[in-house]
């Protein structure tokens, strides 16, 4: 039977950092990023590329391309919580009109501290903007929530697990 490599998302964590223009791993890692409490779905993120066709009348045959690539919007659901820095950040964030976009850490729970030697999780690098903070108050027997859109307008960095060496 194969080792079960599954892993659940409690425990994952997003930050949101400064807007210093990363884009390179030691860039991303040199940010200061606040984890955003309270965080009930992360929602999906990662590349589609847009379907770029051209159709042969010699043969008729319709052949596909990629096109540009989208790495989305990444949309959470927070359980709003006012007295938090991260969600505090996001709500500056969603503000701000200026030009720059907000370092984004993603850090799943698929690391194994206990493991000898210990391995890291996968984290995740992007940059976006905070598109959409809307507050979502629900029926009587519902936890407030905030509903936060983050526009990604950069590649995604994966780093993924690997073995930390005493």
């Amino acid at each position: 039977m194969a080792e079960d490599n599954l892993n659940t998302a409690a425990g994952c964590r997003i930050g949101i950092g400064s807007k210093n223009g990363a884009n390179t791993e030691a860039l991303y890692k040199a940010d200061t990023y606040v984890d955003i409490g309270e965080v009930e779905d992360l929602g999906e993120f990662g590349d589609t590329f847009s379907s770029v066709t051209f159709t042969s009348l010699r043969d008729g045959r319709v052949r596909k391309y990629k096109g540009t690539a989208d790495a989305g919007d990444l949309t959470l659901a927070v359980g709003l919580d006012n007295g938090d820095l991260g969600q505090a950040k996001l709500k500056i964030a969603h503000r701000d009109r200026s030009k720059g976009d907000y370092n984004i850490k993603i850090t799943l729970n698929d690391g194994d501290p206990d493991a000898t030697p210990a391995v890291l999780p996968t984290t995740f690098y992007l940059r976006g903007k905070v598109m959409n903070n809307t507050v979502a108050a629900g029926a009587a027997d519902n936890v407030v929530r905030r509903n936060v859109t983050i526009g990604i307008n950069s590649d995604i960095l994966e780093i993924l697990p690997a073995p930390v060496t005493p």
